[in-house]
């Protein structure tokens, strides 16, 4: 019976990304976290005066993707304190929930959150502007889980009026908190590494905590739902470790450990969330650049039976997007995409981009037989999908100079780019 009823959850949840993906993006990187749409007709190119259907200022800053539902938008932002690194008062810092509408751009509503106090003070460089809305929302078609670091987990309904609110921890760190809530039957599931150095799910009538899985310490990404052929389901994480961190496989209705996996080199953090395609685990990340492949459903240690490969090329920040039997990515500081055979790990291609793109933060999508990313300062890059290196456009707004970090969104045939100022609607035309 319990078998029954894993194939039953797994059938549905299948049956509702495969649903999800030509329409909604209800969740960080899309239907099951996997980056990729089978929406077509997206534009290649576009320009502060080209392909823009709408644009529309946001009420503050955030590096967090919007989602969308049933023809709203709903997205995440901050403001008040740190709009420049630690620059005013932090009593002033407010959040923001925002819903758009998805045909117009029009705001429908906001709803303002009071942090808890004190939040964090970023250090130099960089690392001052993760920001106060990294975290992106999630949704069940009837509800939004929206996770703010310290301050806590939120619900509400579709009209932002809130139905329960829980803290998962009370710490901070220097870099903010990253990681995006994930939905597992009547779960909501939060990687609280910064908060409380855990991972923890949430019942998602009430709130309140159904496990909790501690020494979850220096992870920023966000776990992944992996679906077995044999219909079993498991919660991934990649996590951080010396001499090399450790590729970990949860049973999402119990938090149980069921395997792992050496996992990145270099392992004092890990950033970019992995990604699966038919039972194979891919992560990558450390500042030494690891990709690694695993077959999950192992118990115990499987590094000697699963591990399927391991090269040193990677990103520390951005999480890759797997299509067609290869991987992409493109590397945070460096500039070079990256393309690897997903069964062999041997590298295909990896080419400097140009014009140089600076500092990538945000993680590249798949849809329409494109790869799309976006830079921190300086555009965003369209590549073809296939194993052969080809810059199809370098798209910029010509009157937007601010930062974005938020990838990409495919949603109902258009893309939604989010910038610190406006949130674009980039349709062909």
């Amino acid at each position: 019976m319990r078998m029954r009823c894993r194939l039953l959850n797994t059938g549905l949840v299948c049956a509702i990304l495969t649903l999800c993906t030509a329409a909604d993006w209800t969740q960080f990187r899309g239907p099951g976290g996997s980056a990729t749409s089978a929406d077509t007709g997206l534009p290649v190119e576009w320009s502060s005066d080209r392909n823009v259907v709408w644009r529309t200022k946001l009420p503050g800053l955030g590096s967090s993707c919007p989602i969308t539902l049933n023809g709203r938008i709903y997205v995440t932002c901050y403001s008040g304190y740190g709009i420049e690194p630690n620059q005013g008062d932090m009593k002033d810092l407010l959040r923001h929930v925002v819903c758009l509408d998805e045909a117009t751009g029009k705001i429908l509503w906001k709803k303002d959150f009071q942090p808890v106090l004190p939040e964090s003070r970023y250090g130099g460089g960089n690392s001052s502007w993760h920001g106060y809305a990294t975290s992106t929302p999630t949704t069940d078609g009837e509800r939004l889980y929206v996770f703010f670091g310290k301050s806590g987990v939120y619900c509400l309904d579709l009209d932002g009026n809130e139905i329960w609110h829980t803290s998962v921890g009370e710490r901070t760190h220097s870099w903010g908190s990253g990681s995006s809530p994930v939905l597992y039957d009547d779960l909501v599931i939060v990687n609280a590494s910064v908060e409380s150095g855990s991972l923890v799910a949430l019942d998602k009538q009430t709130g309140e905590v159904v496990w909790r899985v501690p020494r979850i310490r220096g992870c920023w990404n966000t776990p992944v739902l992996v679906p077995l052929p044999d219909g079993r389901t498991e919660l991934v994480l990649s996590l951080p470790g010396r001499p090399e961190g450790r590729i970990v496989g949860f049973d999402p209705a119990t938090g149980k450990e069921l395997w792992h996996c050496a996992g990145i080199e270099d392992g004092g953090y890990v950033v970019p969330s992995v990604v699966a395609h038919d039972g194979i685990v891919y992560a990558i990340g450390g500042r030494r650049n690891t990709a690694v492949a695993v077959r999950a459903g192992g118990r115990g240690d499987v590094t000697d039976t699963h591990l399927l490969w391991r090269v040193h090329r990677g990103s520390n920040v951005s999480s890759p997007v797997y299509h067609d039997g290869h991987l992409y990515w493109v590397h945070e500081r460096r500039g070079i995409a990256y393309c690897l055979d997903a069964k062999t790990g041997e590298v295909v291609y990896e080419q400097r981009l140009r014009p140089r793109p600076g500092i990538v933060y945000s993680s590249a999508i798949q849809a329409d037989g494109r790869i799309y990313v976006v830079s921190q300062r300086n555009g965003a890059y369209v590549l073809a999908a296939e194993p052969r290196f080809r810059l199809l456009a370098h798209n910029r707004f010509d009157d937007d100079s601010s930062r974005t970090n938020a990838s990409l969104v495919v949603s109902n045939g258009r893309l939604l780019l989010r910038s610190d100022r406006y949130l674009y609607c980039l349709g062909a035309r």
